[in-house]
């Protein structure tokens, strides 16, 4: 989808529902703004149910303050014409109240953008702007100050978030990172005590493949991968396994070729033509395959048993990834089954070190967590890999939830045993 091609007003629709949709805004909560390349300011409006807007109800504002649409633009249009004022590079802003940001808004806290390595990347250093009242000037001139100091992710003391962004779908995967890291705070907290990445962590991802191939033909098994990977990437990103543009899924075709997921494309509307085939070592043509694409390629050639491959960073399993606490499986027989030995690697270790992180892949250790970085599964087919994921993820929480009410009883080691038998385990 070429989401620049699209009019503001689509554009405010598209990520107004994928931001209500989510549950990061009230039905009268947030507003979002684009700056055309004429100067016109769209808006969404005021007092309109986010739940029910069209692209009818979008408010167009003139630079002379004609306003233009059936609407009243949202109450705090001043602070949007004062972000754009003071920050020429910026075209677009979110604001909103995601509940994970309004509490740190409420203890006046910043969220942490440095437990895991892109989220700082997408985000940047987070500023803080003193309370003001809503659709006050006060308020305005309070955020404009601090985008002023350069900061395009702002906090709001008892209130939200402002982000800003070149185009609205850079403010939108900004406003996302930032409310996912904010999810993974608090949780991470639920359970130990979060360990930040330094700049000394930041490693080279560049191991992208440089050959490239012309396809001349797709089998109806090709096909067929592309169209089932795309409704698990989107059902991934549906229950935030995934977000826009973080997370790969890969899947063996043949003995020596694999599809995966592009780099930097949104997961929410990927389509079957941006996956990218790997033939031999070599690329589809004209296409960015993700950045661990050799990763990928050095377990389907070491592990003849695998043949599909998940690395996500959901936010409780990742919990266990930015702190010292161990993942263990041991708590439902689905978990045990699905999940087996989940071990953890230093992180860089996808990159600095994969033939020991993949060699790890045994039948009996299908998952494998990356310190400060992401999970790592593993299975016989898309299907159950995905189910693997969700059910980490599901486990995760369920042992962070526990964690608050009582002592966690593991499964002793001879129902593990019965476990085993049972289910014919290796």
């Amino acid at each position: 989808m070429q989401f620049e091609l699209l009019h503001p007003s689509d554009q405010i629709l598209m990520m107004m529902e994928r931001i209500y949709e989510y549950g990061m805004t009230t039905t009268s909560g947030g507003n979002l703004s684009v700056l055309d390349e004429n100067g016109d300011l769209w808006i969404t409006p005021a007092g309109i149910d986010k739940g029910e807007l069209t692209r009818a109800d979008m408010v167009c504002v003139k630079d002379d303050g004609t306003i233009v649409g059936k609407h009243k633009p949202s109450s705090e249009y001043p602070f949007h014409k004062l972000i754009y004022s003071r920050r020429a590079d910026l075209k677009a802003v979110v604001h909103a109240h995601p509940p994970a940001l309004v509490a740190f808004s409420m203890v006046r806290k910043v969220p942490n953008v440095h437990l895991l390595p892109n989220d700082y990347l997408v985000c940047g250093e987070v500023g803080m702007a003193k309370y003001g009242l809503p659709g006050s000037l006060e308020l305005g001139e309070n955020i404009a100050l601090v985008f002023e100091q350069g900061f395009n992710t702002v906090m709001l003391e008892n209130h939200g978030v402002v982000v800003g962004g070149e185009n609205l779908f850079e403010a939108f995967q900004r406003f996302e990172t930032l409310d996912y890291c904010a999810r993974l705070e608090i949780q991470a907290n639920r359970i130990g005590k979060p360990i930040s990445l330094s700049s000394e962590h930041l490693i080279d991802k560049r191991n992208q493949l440089i050959f490239e191939f012309m396809p001349t033909s797709y089998s109806s098994e090709e096909k067929e991968a592309r169209r089932e990977m795309c409704k698990l990437i989107h059902r991934s990103y549906d229950q935030r396994l995934f977000t826009s543009t973080q997370g790969t899924f890969s899947q063996k075709i043949s003995q020596n070729s694999f599809l995966i997921t592009p780099y930097n494309m949104d997961r929410k509307y990927l389509k079957p033509s941006d996956l990218v085939r790997i033939d031999n070592g070599r690329k589809e043509a004209g296409k960015t395959p993700s950045r661990s694409v050799k990763f990928h390629q050095h377990i389907y050639e070491t592990h003849a048993h695998v043949n599909s491959i998940i690395i996500a960073h959901p936010p409780n399993v990742m919990a266990f990834a930015v702190t010292k606490e161990q993942l263990d499986s041991r708590t439902i027989p689905e978990s045990y089954i699905l999940l087996r030995n989940i071990p953890k690697v230093p992180h860089g270790n996808l990159y600095k070190a994969p033939e020991s992180t993949s060699a790890l892949f045994q039948e009996g250790t299908p998952s494998v967590i990356v310190e400060n970085d992401s999970v790592i599964v593993t299975g016989q087919s898309l299907l159950n890999t995905f189910d693997r994921l969700e059910v980490a993820e599901y486990s995760a929480k369920a042992i962070i939830d526990a964690k608050s009410i009582g002592q966690i009883v593991h499964m002793e080691d001879a129902r593990i045993k019965e476990i085993e038998i049972a289910f014919h385990l290796k």
